[in-house]
């Protein structure tokens, strides 16, 4: 980049160009297995810290793959010759996707990167140059309009993502396309939108040279572009959700006061919905003094919706104003300057009240029932990604509560999901166990005690009995009364259905 603005992108009117380029990418193996093979799984994971160094050592020689490499990931001038054996240089150059540097050489005018698909696909993932990966790479010192790749919140939010077969999907704030890339695969329409006209540039690119059909690209910030009549089946964003003193940067800065961007897209998705439609974000927002933060966001969902909202992280606001500072390379520049912008930041949290931000995730889907359901939780531990069948699954257990009382439910039978196990706590030598848990292992990977009722009920559960014929054996077992025990345990059953260790039979 220069001072002038972003670079000259390659055209987006050139499939036949795009085409050609991907099939000499792939064969090179310039893959994501590719990539790992030849550089070794510590320069692979420092690429994406995008710290170059040991790529560049592990790509001396001159194979096929070790000149991509240089080209289109480290940005290095490649002598002319040793392109022209790989790619079509010429047509490359006149597409716009490489430029004569020099005299003899030539270099990548925009960042390709590999990109495994969850089916396995070789896609292609195309940002400006150096902007590949998020961080503290100081990114922000480039041009405000500048386009990144893929870095830790897209795949977060591409796992997530609910992944069943649509009709119309919408991805807000497009950037280099990844979701919409995603979403071309389970959506028979795809509209993406960005207020930045280079993002739509670079996801027709993205899209071109992963071999993924067109998508309806639209200028404009958030529902702005989406006619009034025009609903839709899954509604994925990762938003500019940074909370920021002003607009400094259009990739990850809001331009609203506080988290309004963040309330405003979930607020306005509600209406844009179809019936059984997800909308999910990434976000971030305020803890305020003086205000409970679950009920914060609980006033965000809008009518008609069930929503799980996820926190996974809280920073106070000295982190998270650091984390930003750095992410714009402001540590690197004029100290005076670095300390009057994080006493701005200060300054703005101060007037604000905000005590601390947290981030997490927030799934809406849209139904028809007169009582949704808003679950608001803290869960900063591991998790299994891709997690879009377990969110669906959440929601689908949702609609089962609902619909069955008490009765209903000791009526039912149920089965312990797979990969659930059993730990007992307590002294050695002790007879009994002061507390016994159960615990997942796939997907959010809970962890939930239970008594001893609760233990001996799920490890009996295997889909032949209802809850109520066990319930009667283990009152006889332990010598309880079944009607109270009857009483007393569909709470207990019910939450350990809604977070996942039992399943309904049948």
């Amino acid at each position: 980049m220069t001072d002038s603005g972003p670079a000259p992108l390659p055209t987006a009117d050139r499939p036949d160009i795009a085409a050609r380029l991907r099939d000499a990418l792939l064969a090179a193996s310039f893959t994501a297995d590719g990539l790992l093979d030849l550089l070794g799984a510590p320069a692979y994971a420092a690429l994406a810290r995008s710290e170059t160094v040991p790529a560049l050592r592990a790509t001396r020689g001159d194979t096929p793959l070790e000149t991509l490499v240089r080209l289109f990931l480290l940005q290095q001038p490649v002598p002319h010759a040793r392109v022209a054996a790989v790619l079509p240089v010429e047509e490359a150059v006149e597409a716009g996707w490489l430029r004569r540097v020099g005299g003899d050489e030539v270099a990548a005018t925009v960042d390709v990167r590999p990109y495994g698909g969850p089916g396995g696909e070789d896609w292609f993932i195309v940002s400006d140059l150096g902007c590949a990966v998020g961080g503290a790479g100081g990114i922000g010192q480039r041009d405000e309009g500048v386009v990144l790749g893929v870095g830790g919140a897209s795949t977060t939010l591409a796992g997530i993502t609910v992944r069943t077969p649509v009709a119309a999907a919408l991805d807000l704030g497009t950037g280099s396309g990844i979701q919409a890339l995603h979403a071309a695969q389970h959506a028979t329409r795809v509209t993406a939108t960005d207020l930045n006209p280079r993002a739509l540039h670079i996801t027709a690119l993205t899209l071109a040279l992963s071999g993924a059909p067109a998508v309806d690209l639209r200028e404009g910030s958030l529902f702005e572009p989406v006619r009034d009549d025009e609903t839709f089946d899954l509604i994925v964003s990762n938003p500019p959700f940074v909370i920021s003193p002003r607009a400094r940067l259009t990739y990850r800065d809001g331009g609203m006061g506080g988290d309004d961007l963040c309330r405003s897209l979930v607020q306005q998705a509600g209406e844009r919905l179809n019936e059984g439609g997800f909308a999910q974000f990434l976000a971030n927002w305020q803890h305020v003094a003086g205000e409970d933060w679950q009920d914060r966001l609980r006033s965000w969902v809008p009518r008609g919706c069930d929503a799980w909202i996820v926190q996974r992280e809280v920073q106070d606001v000295t982190q998270y104003a650091e984390l930003w500072l750095r992410d714009a390379g402001d540590h690197r520049g004029d100290p005076a300057e670095y300390q009057a912008r994080y006493d701005a930041w200060l300054d703005e949290f101060e007037a604000r009240k905000v005590r601390a931000v947290g981030f997490g995730w927030i799934t809406l889907r849209r139904t028809g029932s007169a009582e949704p359901v808003v679950t608001v939780e803290e869960w900063p531990h591991p998790v299994e990604q891709p997690l879009g069948e377990t969110i669906r699954a959440h929601f689908e257990r949702l609609d089962y509560l609902r619909e069955h009382d008490d009765a209903a439910l000791l009526d039912s039978r149920f089965k312990l999901v797979p990969e659930v196990v059993q730990e007992q706590v307590g002294l050695p030598g002790a007879e009994d166990p002061e507390h016994v848990v159960l615990r997942q292992h796939r997907g959010m990977r809970r962890a939930t005690k239970v008594d001893t009722v609760g233990a001996g009920f799920a490890g009996v559960c295997d889909g032949t009995l209802s809850a109520g014929r066990i319930l009667d054996a283990i009152a006889q077992l332990v010598g309880e009364d079944p009607v109270v025990l009857r009483d007393r345990t569909p709470a207990q059953i019910r939450l350990l259905v809604e977070q996942g260790f039992l399943e309904p039979a049948g």
